[in-house]
């Protein structure tokens, strides 16, 4: 399947997180609505209030929809705005995590719990200790361990916090100081809470030398997803203004990884979202853009591809048929 396909055209859908569970793929994406509101670099216009779960047997089959699993009006913490979320298995539980902001306006990651892989969800009465910013994405490594990366800048507020802490001044660094990374952090045993203080995901370019905040080409933004690849662990992300998907490699779920190249180029809309993830012996990427939509990019449609490693392990760029 080397043509995008696009997948859900009743609803407008974007950030999808796919997983194989019991023999299908499930795919958690965002929601977009029509809101109203002007469109700004803090993402105000984005007025997602609830997620979908679809679920595909075959990548070139139908595409089921499971309806609302989660509603923002059913989570007691809630100020508004559902982004993009993840899921994850363990121990019979499927274990939803969502960035949302709180009644003070501020990003924090909720935690929904299911006995299906199609939901429903139900929430927490409270966001994790210590959480902050957007994008969760989690791991499953080899030994069992869970790992989540987290982490946008602009909207997201990533810029706001340093060494995990609130800052006064929510600056990027200047262009020649290393780039805010997105974070690491491995999840305790319950899955509902950090086990350790997160981490800097960093970023090295071939000299070995952390990226700089002035690389927008290459640098992190926001978009965090992980997976594995004969061994080595492919940390792949969006960069925000550049509009690109890139990816780098190493040895470890903590890294460091040094950077690769781009996965995705520009598709039409401000930016995308992502996530791979094999099936069948092949490998997918799910994304999205705003054809459908005549170009908002408030209003985004899910599609998917499939994407090929060479025989050196980096992967072949895919044209992404924007500017």
């Amino acid at each position: 399947m080397k043509t995008p396909r696009y997948l859900v055209d009743d609803l407008y859908m974007a950030d999808p997180a796919v997983h194989l569970f019991d023999g299908k793929l499930y795919i958690y994406p965002s929601h977009d609505i029509e809101s109203g509101i002007p469109e700004n670099d803090n993402g105000d216009h984005f007025d997602m209030r609830d997620y979908h779960v679809y679920s595909m047997e075959s990548i070139d089959g139908a595409v089921v929809d499971h309806g609302v699993v989660l509603d923002v009006k059913n989570i007691a913490w809630a100020g508004r705005q559902l982004w993009d979320c993840d899921v994850a298995f363990k121990n019979g539980k499927y274990y939803m995590y969502f960035p949302l902001k709180d009644q003070t306006d501020i990003f924090r990651i909720g935690v929904a719990v299911s006995d299906c892989p199609e939901g429903p969800f139900v929430p927490l009465d409270s966001p994790m200790k210590g959480s902050y910013s957007i994008d969760p994405c989690v791991l499953r490594d080899d030994d069992g361990s869970y790992y989540m990366y987290f982490g946008g800048l602009w909207g997201g507020q990533l810029q706001r916090y340093r060494n995990n802490k609130a800052i006064e001044c929510g600056c990027e660094p200047g262009e020649d100081e290393p780039a805010l990374p997105s974070r690491v952090v491995k999840l305790s045993d319950s899955m509902l809470e950090f086990g350790e203080e997160p981490r800097g995901v960093q970023i090295l370019d071939e000299n070995g030398q952390l990226l700089k905040a002035g690389d927008h080409d290459r640098r992190f933004f926001e978009a965090s997803w992980i997976h594995k690849y004969k061994g080595k662990y492919y940390f792949s992300y969006s960069t925000g203004n550049t509009h690109k998907l890139c990816y780098a490699v190493g040895d470890s779920p903590y890294g460091p990884f040094t950077y690769k190249g781009v996965i995705l180029t520009p598709v039409v809309g401000w930016t995308t979202h992502h996530s791979i993830v094999e099936f069948k012996g092949k490998w997918y990427l799910f994304h999205h853009d705003c054809v459908p939509s005549g170009g908002k990019t408030w209003l985004r449609s899910l599609k998917v591809v499939e994407i090929e490693y060479r025989e050196d392990g980096t992967i072949q760029t895919i044209d992404g048929g924007g500017e």
